[in-house]
């Protein structure tokens, strides 16, 4: 993997609740699950479309088997790339996995994609976003924490809907070609510190998938902060709690 720029500032930023004499100097966020909550969303989204099948029941069942393969084929292509050094920047076809799966066209995978998992939920988001992000970022900011996502879908369109995007210095996702896999490969998280400047030692990431936020941290040397389950393992360097009110606390307090 690709080299990672040193910092020059070591007296800077907060203590890092991991390791005595560390500090960090910014958080990288997940963003579905970590700054607004599934749950709501899925039964959100789930209404519209049981909405959609009561309109047109011809069409629902085919866009629903669409919409599950394009979920499926990222899980699939997220195995795969965990498990590669390879270090082609090839972005993952998920659009032609779901299609050949489902014997529809591109084009129709694309726009179904487009409109039921980008662009419908973004209405939602405002009544989803998880507490105690806003007063997180306060204290990000108080503090000139450098504040980025990185995220599996593209997150600018989230990130402003959730009224926060001005808060992010960073904002990369998954498919962009300089990343070109999906987490758990760490090579998002070191495309991250290389932008920033920072070593992998000095940004915290936060998710709340422990197989892919936390695996992916600790692939490229990264503290992680998993909100909200219970990971598979434990490490030095990965903490579990219940809420980011929670995570607040523990770095306000230094410990």
């Amino acid at each position: 993997m690709g080299s990672v720029l040193r910092s020059s500032r070591p007296s800077e930023g907060i203590a890092s609740p991991f390791a005595s004499g560390e500090r960090l100097q910014a958080i990288l966020f997940d963003l579905d699950g970590t700054l607004y909550r599934q749950r709501p969303m899925q039964a959100l989204m789930a209404a519209e479309l049981l909405t959609l099948a009561l309109r047109n029941p011809l069409a629902a069942p085919r866009q629903w088997r669409v919409l599950r393969e394009y979920r499926k084929a990222q899980e699939r292509l997220r195995q795969v790339n965990g498990q590669s050094s390879d270090s082609r920047h090839t972005p993952p076809d998920q659009i032609g996995m779901a299609a050949a799966r489902t014997g529809v066209p591109r084009t129709e995978v694309q726009s179904l994609v487009d409109e039921w998992m980008l662009d419908r939920p973004l209405k939602y988001l405002p009544l989803c976003r998880v507490r105690g992000l806003v007063s997180l970022l306060d204290f990000c900011d108080a503090r000139q924490l450098r504040i980025g996502v990185l995220s599996d879908y593209p997150p600018a369109a989230k990130l402003r809907a959730l009224r926060i995007d001005r808060r992010f210095s960073l904002m990369l996702c998954s498919t962009d070609p300089e990343i070109g896999v999906f987490k758990p490969h760490p090579r998002g998280f070191f495309v991250a510190c290389n932008r920033w400047g920072l070593t992998p030692r000095e940004v915290l990431v936060v998710g709340d998938r422990s197989d892919v936020d936390a695996a992916g941290a600790a692939a490229a040397g990264m503290p992680c902060v998993v909100i909200g389950k219970r990971p598979r393992r434990r490490g030095a360097d990965l903490l579990v709690l219940e809420s980011l009110e929670r995570l607040h606390r523990v770095l306000d307090d230094g410990r």
